[in-house]
């Protein structure tokens, strides 16, 4: 049985203590997308990611990626109750909660377990939860993720809950647009997911795919970086939460369009597509959407 409930539910995955740097935090900022207009070498907004120096700010985002940051092997599946293959997996949404600005160095150590299984008929979905906490125990984030493992369904489970959060019923307060390098994958790919589906073409085909695609993580950070630009003036101290399902999948060298609604206390945001190509304009890259904020402008810890 690939997948048992009764074992996967509840289980504790090993703790993982890690740390991170500055250069860190400024190749994850590359990574996705900061300081590659022209002007963002010279604008005191951009150069909060890219540039190390007392005013670099952390992107609530890179919380879901440092514990794994200097890993170069392919992601492992080793799930308790859990047989399944890496090219079934795809990564089914995403959620971040800070509790206080990311310092722009430090050290954690990150436990996680399985939330939830969902089954899904054709698919299962496995949610995992993970709390960072500093050596002395107070808390840095909670990460809440889920993956969506194709053909693995039908083990009798529960279908678990189906929810949304549409956006509003009018024109979007600010619109934006990233150019996806044809390389951003490959860039990406450094901090710390090495997954073959990204940048082996022909991994991607066995996976179905004419070509690598994008992380879904790396559309994650790229839409936290332009919806906090738009609507909280690039303040990242001010995003108390992220989150977002993996909607449709993006291609490098594509376009993903960003709108965002002021919905104090939360931004609402849709991204999709934008292409000459009508098989690709419109398509969803992340659905359910959303920032918390808050009104802090403050220091990392």
């Amino acid at each position: 049985m690939p997948i048992d409930p009764t074992k996967a539910i509840g289980a504790s995955l090993p703790s993982r203590t890690f740390s991170w740097t500055s250069s860190d935090v400024l190749l994850y900022h590359l990574g996705i997308g900061a300081g590659s207009r022209p002007g963002d070498a010279t604008d005191p907004a951009a150069l909060r990611y890219t540039l190390d120096s007392e005013a670099l700010t952390v992107l609530p985002s890179f919380g879901v990626v440092a514990p794994t940051f200097h890993v170069t092997e392919p992601p492992a599946l080793d799930l308790p109750g859990c047989d399944i293959d890496l090219a079934s997996v795809l990564h089914g949404s995403q959620e971040i909660r800070v509790d206080g600005p990311i310092p722009t160095s430090g050290e954690a150590v990150v436990s996680t377990r399985i939330a939830e299984v969902w089954d899904k008929g054709k698919a299962a979905v496995i949610v995992q939860e993970g709390v960072a906490t500093t050596a002395a125990g107070d808390p840095l984030w909670t990460v809440r993720s889920s993956i969506f493992v194709r053909g693995e369904g039908g083990f009798g489970g529960e279908r678990g809950p189906s929810t949304s959060l549409p956006v509003p019923d009018r024109a979007p307060d600010a619109v934006a647009a990233y150019d996806v390098t044809e390389q951003q994958a490959l860039l990406y790919r450094l901090c710390g997911d090495r997954n073959p589906l990204h940048a082996d073409p022909a991994f991607a085909a066995k996976a179905g795919f004419p070509k690598p695609i994008l992380h879904g993580l790396c559309s994650y950070g790229i839409v936290l970086r332009e919806a906090t630009a738009l609507l909280l003036d690039g303040d990242a101290t001010r995003v108390a939460g992220f989150g977002a399902r993996f909607a449709g999948i993006v291609f490098p060298g594509e376009t993903i369009s960003i709108e965002a609604w002021d919905e104090e206390p939360k931004i609402l945001v849709r991204a999709a597509i934008s292409s000459p190509d009508p098989a690709r304009h419109g398509a969803p890259v992340l659905a359910d959407c959303y920032l918390e904020t808050t009104e802090r402008s403050g220091e990392a810890r």
